[in-house]
């Protein structure tokens, strides 16, 4: 007896942590959930990451706190949600560069494999190649030889040090044999202000298609799969001949490593129907990008594809970011 009463009890003690667990996750969220954006405000991560979480958090019942921590190219708001509370109310918006490029380019104070859970990809964006008005070209072909005529002379701007928008350049360097000058700001959103005033006079970015739309600046290439709806005459980076290594800018969401399984679940069902409201879909598509949604499983996936595939990139191409 003594002993059946000790197994149950020992039964009892192991099972109690399942149940706190479980109980946790059905009573979440409580409270107010943040999400950390590591990056500036008004660039493509705050943008689409406020567009999507903001309706998570009303489908969730709570509102989302949004906590934008730039700097670094995303280190800085990455390294301080890695050290918050694996409770379910802390989340980080994160992009390519910051899981897949970064790591292999310099030291980064977090391990996207070992700190962070994968929770969900929201969205690709709809990125182009866009020049002031002031660079004679209105083609790619036009642009290549253009660079290549002057080499060093034309400036590209991006969103940091070894940003997706970094690499595009370096890329394209690459592959047509020109040298780019890089710049690298603190955000898109600054760069793309700095390309309207002619400071640069080109850049690989999200941020610069309104401004294409408009008139402000000459679209030569969308970076996509496919040619954009809003511009369909400009066409992809692949179908001009470059572009062919591939590579997107997307935006997804992470929690701190611990982060009950069962409330990850929960946050990527909310944002997976978030990402089938029309208002959703409408405000991604007016900001530049789609709705691309891959599960926890899938986004793990994604990312060692495509850290193996920039290592490899970077490494061929001796890409340095110094």
């Amino acid at each position: 007896m003594l002993r059946r009463t000790f197994v149950s009890t020992l039964g009892a003690s192991v099972a109690a942590p399942a149940l706190i667990t479980s109980s946790r996750a059905d009573d979440w969220p409580a409270r107010q959930v943040k999400v950390v954006i590591p990056y500036p405000p008004g660039g493509p991560t705050d943008i689409s990451t406020r567009i999507v979480m903001e309706k998570a958090g009303q489908l969730l019942g709570q509102p989302i706190l949004f906590d934008n921590k730039g700097g670094a190219s995303g280190m800085i708001g990455a390294e301080y949600a890695k050290t918050q509370p694996a409770d379910g109310y802390t989340f980080l918006a994160a992009t390519v560069a910051m899981v897949a490029i970064t790591r292999h380019l310099q030291p980064i104070p977090f391990d996207p494999d070992k700190d962070f859970l994968t929770v969900a990809r929201m969205s690709t964006s709809w990125a182009a190649l866009a020049v002031h008005p002031s660079v004679p070209a209105n083609t790619m072909a036009e642009f290549i030889e253009y660079v290549r005529a002057n080499p060093g002379k034309v400036n590209y701007g991006s969103a940091g040090l070894a940003t997706i928008t970094h690499l595009y350049g370096e890329i394209l360097n690459l592959e047509a044999g020109i040298k780019l000058v890089h710049v690298p700001y603190k955000g898109s959103a600054q760069a793309t202000q700095d390309l309207l005033g002619g400071q640069v006079q080109a850049q690989f970015d999200q941020t610069v298609l309104p401004h294409v739309l408009a008139g402000r600046l000459k679209g030569l290439a969308i970076i996509a799969d496919g040619r954009w709806p809003h511009k369909p005459e400009i066409p992809t980076l692949k179908e001009t001949g470059y572009g062919k290594q591939g590579g997107e800018s997307w935006y997804g969401v992470l929690a701190p490593a611990g982060t009950p399984a069962a409330i990850v679940t929960k946050m990527s069902a909310a944002i997976d129907k978030a990402l089938k409201s029309p208002d959703v879909l409408e405000k991604l598509d007016k900001g530049g990008a789609k709705a691309t949604y891959l599960d926890p499983a899938a986004m793990r996936a994604q990312i060692d594809t495509e850290s193996r595939y920039f290592a490899d990139v970077i490494k061929r191409g001796n890409v340095k970011i110094n």
